[in-house]
C-alpha cells in the first residue's frame, strides 16, 4: 500500500486480531490500537460473564474505535475490533472514511481450539457460537481482504500484507478480494 491507510484486523474472537493487528502494524509502519481496550468496563464484565453484546453495547465501543482512526486518517495505523456486522464496519467507515479491513477467517474448530488455549482473556469459548452467527462477512462493495489464520503469525501477516499490496493495485474503489491461498 503506498498511500497509508487505516486498517482495521476484524474477525471473530480467537482469530488472532490481538497477534496479528501489531505485527501487521509493524509491517505496515503505523501505530498499533488494540481494539479491546476501547470497550468500556460494563462491556467486559458482560463478556466476561459470558453474556454476548448487544449492538447498543457495542456503539460506544465503535464510536471509541472510530474516534482514534478518524485521527489516523492520511497517516496511518493498524487497530483490531470484531467488526461482524455490515452495520458496526458502516458505523467504523462514517468516522473515518476509507478505512480497509482485513478480515481474519478459518475452520471453526482451529478457531475455538486457539481460544481454549488463551490465557487471561475475557471472552469465553461459550460465546465463539454467537459471534459466528452474528458475523456478516465483507461484501464486494466493501474495501478489504479476508486472510486465513491457519499457520503462524508471521505466514499470516505476510498473507495479508499480499493481499492489501494487490487490493490496492487493483484500484482506488471499494472491492472486496479473498485472499486466502
Amino acid at each position: 500500500m503506498n498511500t497509508p491507510h487505516v486498517v482495521v484486523v476484524m474477525g471473530v474472537a480467537g482469530t488472532g486480531k490481538t497477534t496479528i493487528g501489531p505485527l501487521l502494524a509493524a509491517e505496515l509502519g503505523v501505530p498499533y490500537a488494540e481494539g479491546d481496550d476501547f470497550h468500556p468496563e460494563a462491556n467486559i464484565a458482560k463478556m466476561s460473564a459470558g453474556t454476548p453484546l448487544t449492538d447498543e453495547d457495542r456503539w460506544p465501543w465503535l464510536d471509541a474505535i472510530g474516534t482514534w482512526a478518524h485521527g489516523r486518517v492520511g497517516r496511518g495505523g493498524v487497530v483490531s475490533s470484531s467488526a461482524l456486522k455490515r452495520a458496526y464496519r458502516d458505523r467504523l467507515r462514517s468516522a473515518a472514511p476509507g478505512l480497509v479491513f482485513v478480515h481474519l477467517t478459518g475452520e471453526r474448530s482451529l478457531i475455538e481450539e486457539r481460544m481454549a488455549g488463551r490465557q487471561g482473556h475475557f471472552m469465553p469459548t461459550a460465546l465463539l457460537d454467537s459471534q459466528f452467527a452474528t458475523l456478516q462477512p465483507l461484501g464486494p462493495d466493501e474495501t478489504g481482504v479476508s486472510v486465513d489464520v491457519a499457520g503462524g503469525p508471521e505466514e499470516i501477516v505476510a498473507r495479508a500484507v499480499a493481499a492489501l499490496h494487490s487490493l490496492h493495485a487493483l484500484d482506488a474503489e471499494p472491492r472486496s478480494q479473498l485472499a486466502s491461498q
